[in-house]
């Protein structure tokens, strides 16, 4: 599953940076959006949790705010 989420967080990364555009994920579980929050450090983006759980997302964009 890690896998996965890598590479699904790996993608929106690419896209977020094609598009300059913030990108809301799908709702996942504490677990899921830790693995996106790495992912996306190491992309050098920023990204952000919203919402409340079971709804919880990952936010990702090229800058805070």
């Amino acid at each position: 599953r890690r896998r996965a989420l890598e590479e699904m967080a790996s993608r929106a990364c690419q896209e977020v940076q094609r598009t300059g555009e913030p990108l809301r994920m799908n709702a996942m579980t504490a677990f899921e959006r830790k693995v996106v929050h790495d992912v996306v450090a190491d992309a050098g983006l920023y990204s952000e949790s919203e919402g409340v759980d079971p709804e919880r997302r990952v936010v990702i964009s090229v800058s805070e705010g």
